[in-house]
């Protein structure tokens, strides 16, 4: 695996969540530093030394609501 892939979104009570695609990892912080720190930690955790994938790629989701 060359690449792994993250959703972040803002939680409602504050900070950021993120979760992989296709992999049972979860983290969440109150930052942006502190979520990169966290999936960082998290990749190094779930793979076994020398299977984890060389990039991690975070994709932002965040929603606009517009009232009409």
């Amino acid at each position: 695996m060359d690449e792994i892939i993250f959703v972040v979104t803002e939680a409602p009570e504050g900070g950021f969540t993120a979760h992989a695609l296709g992999e049972a990892i979860f983290t969440e912080a109150d930052d942006l530093v502190g979520l990169r720190e966290r999936v960082r930690d998290a990749v190094r955790c779930h793979f076994d030394e020398g299977k984890a994938p060389k990039l991690v790629r975070l994709h932002f989701v965040h929603d606009d609501l517009i009232a009409v």
